[in-house]
Parts: structure tokens; sequence; C-alpha cells
């Protein structure tokens, strides 16, 4: 996705290797494209986007706005995968004691 972005320019969209893993954002914010484009997918409108997020100004919600039309296979399929329950489940690191519950448990009965 960041080759894509980084082909056409976008007024207030921005990547930060250290912010969402280097999915587009708008500058100044760690807000990724892909969260105004899951908005716009719901049917919200930029007022109700911006009643939202009421630190973005109209143009911080356009922008993202564009650069999702004209890469929408590429966002869709990264809010796919942000939004993968079990893909999340899976990196989720158990608590280290996590593992002895169980047989804590059983000792204490």
């Amino acid at each position: 996705m960041r080759l894509a972005v980084e082909q056409q320019t976008y007024p207030y969209i921005t990547t930060n290797r250290r912010i969402g893993g280097g999915s587009p954002i708008i500058k100044g914010t760690r807000i990724a494209v892909r969260t105004i484009a899951g908005y716009y997918q719901m049917g919200m409108s930029v007022d109700e986007m911006l009643t939202t997020l009421q630190h973005l100004s109209p143009s911080q919600i356009h922008s993202p706005l564009a650069c999702y039309l004209d890469h929408q296979q590429e966002i869709d399929r990264e809010l796919e995968v942000s939004t993968d329950v079990e893909q999340w489940k899976q990196q989720v690191l158990a608590h280290p004691r996590a593992a002895t519950t169980p047989q804590l448990a059983q000792q204490t009965t």
C-alpha cells in the first residue's frame, strides 16, 4: 500500500513506519486512512465524521477519502486484515502466569 500512496500526493496524508505499521495516516495524527474508509463504508457523511473526529478539518477528511477512492482495493484489503479477529488472537501473547493459572486453581480446590 505504501508504494501506491507515495506515487500520488495527497494533502494531509503521510506514512510513518512507527505508526500503524507504516499505513497511510492523516498528518499530525495517528488516524489511518483505513479508519476514514471504514467510516465511509458504514455510510457516514463527512459532517458525521467531523462530529466524531472534532479535531480534524474538512480537508483532513476529504484527503483520506480521495486516497481511499483512488486505492480502494488495497485499502479494503488492509481494512479486512486489520479487523480479522482470529488473526489478532494469534498475535496476542499469553500472560506468563496464564499457563500456571489452571494448576493453581487445581491446587486450591
